[in-house]
C-alpha cells in the first residue's frame, strides 16, 4: 500500500466515523416520543446507527435503469 493510498483510507474512515456519529447524535437529540413514532427506542439506536451502515457497505443501492418499470405493489385493487 503506498503513502497516499495510506492517508487516503484514513481520511475515508475520518469521514465514515463523522458521519455515524452525527446520525447517533441526531437519533438522541430526539425525545422519546418522537422515538417511538418513528418505531425505534433509546436503547437500540447504536444497533441501528451500525446496522444502517453495515448494509450499506454490504449492499449499495442501485438506480434503476432508464426505462425500467417500478415494482407494483401486490392488493386486492387492481
Amino acid at each position: 500500500m503506498s503513502l497516499i493510498n495510506l492517508f487516503v483510507a484514513a481520511r475515508n474512515a475520518a469521514a465514515e466515523r463523522r458521519r455515524r456519529r452525527r446520525a447517533y447524535d441526531e437519533l438522541t437529540a430526539l425525545d422519546d416520543r418522537s422515538l417511538a413514532d418513528i418505531g425505534i427506542h433509546r436503547s437500540q439506536i447504536p444497533a441501528m446507527v451500525e446496522a444502517m451502515y453495515q448494509s450499506a457497505h454490504a449492499d449499495p443501492v442501485k438506480a434503476p435503469a432508464l426505462g425500467a418499470r417500478a415494482p407494483r405493489l401486490v392488493s386486492g385493487h387492481r
